[in-house]
């Protein structure tokens, strides 16, 4: 099978588990993002599937071969690492060519490739200039070179523009997924950036204590999250205290919600809605009944702060949709059922 599968997955030190039967299939050039935590086990898997850890238990196979066991050397892979360690006493274009130069390739195909990548990397020229000059930016798209200077089937990064400020963040983020799709290759990038997963990522897996708590298109894990971790982690969300009344609908805030339906199995659980979609207006009628406690305009959007039995409750609305209120004011907010995601708690 064409592609990235691995199986049942763990990694122990001593007592703890960092990662915990990881089971994920890839397609073959998907771009898939790592996103979680501190400690939650995403690096040491990326570690694992690049050779640099050993699965306690568990394979990982590539394009129907298990590798599980294979150097790293041998799995036909690029990684740029968290400090992308370029070599500074070598040129753009020696580093660039380095995995070609230590594997015997004639000196003439180094130089050719390494002038190809520059070019895809919109660095061309700059095979002479010492890694020193660059800028962090330009340091960035050297590193991502070199790791693809062997046409990998695999291409790893690990927080790879954690350093960068944000506008580069943001640029080099477009940059690298539009390189990604242009090449086709087999991406993974760890990162606890959110927005840089939503942004880049086909496949975003989240991960929380050492398992996958949601594997899914940036879209669906920001809509329908699987559980609390994963609505509370993704974005900003307001996750209200759940039950279920003797009809089987949704109650919240003393309040049912028409048109939701509690999961079968459940009796309670939390609602999650995104704050761009809690509606405000008048009290009564289906309306949960709300005192504005902080309004902050933001120019692009609204938000306001409410209360209601002691639970926060964030609306986003734009300058248009606005209803004026101060704090202190009642207001009905309204949860429509078709935003409104019923999850287990963590």
């Amino acid at each position: 099978m064409s592609g990235l599968t691995i199986k049942d997955v763990t990694k122990a030190f001593g007592a703890h588990k960092a990662v915990n039967n990881v089971n994920l299939t890839v397609p073959h050039g998907q771009f898939v993002c790592l996103l979680g935590p501190s400690g939650c086990g995403k690096t040491t898997l990326l570690r694992m599937i690049a050779g640099l850890e050993e699965p306690t238990e568990g394979q990982i196979v590539l394009d129907g071969q298990d590798i599980t066991g294979v150097p790293t050397h041998k799995r036909n892979l690029g990684m740029v690492f968290q400090s992308l360690a370029l070599f500074p006493h070598l040129s753009v274009g020696d580093n660039i060519a380095y995995p070609l130069r230590i594997r015997g390739v004639a000196k003439s195909e180094q130089k050719a490739r390494a002038e190809e990548l520059l070019k895809l990397i919109h660095l061309p020229g700059f095979a002479d200039r010492p890694v020193a000059k660059l800028s962090g930016g330009q340091r960035q798209r050297v590193a991502i070179a070199r790791a693809l200077a062997l046409s990998p089937k695999l291409f790893l990064l690990d927080e790879p523009m954690s350093a960068l400020d944000a506008k580069l963040r943001e640029s080099m983020q477009v940059e690298l997924r539009q390189l990604q799709q242009r090449l086709g290759v087999t991406t993974f990038v760890v990162t606890h950036d959110q927005r840089e997963a939503m942004t880049m990522a086909d496949l975003v897996v989240v991960m929380g204590e050492g398992r996958i708590r949601q594997a899914a298109s940036p879209m669906e894990i920001y809509r329908k999250p699987a559980d609390a971790f994963v609505a509370d982690f993704i974005g900003v969300t307001n996750l209200l205290d759940a039950s279920a009344d003797s009809a089987g609908r949704v109650s919240v805030l003393g309040q049912v919600i028409p048109g939701l339906a509690m999961p079968a199995g459940m009796t309670k659980g939390s609602v999650s809605i995104r704050p761009e979609d809690v509606r405000l207006g008048k009290t009564g009628g289906d309306a949960i009944t709300g005192t504005v406690t902080f309004v902050r305009d933001l120019g692009s959007n609204i938000e306001t702060y409410l209360e209601v039995n002691g639970q926060t409750i964030i609306a986003v609305s734009t300058p248009r949709e606005r209803l004026d209120v101060n704090a202190g004011d009642k207001v009905g907010i309204t949860l429509p059922a078709e935003n409104c995601v019923v999850v287990k708690g963590n």
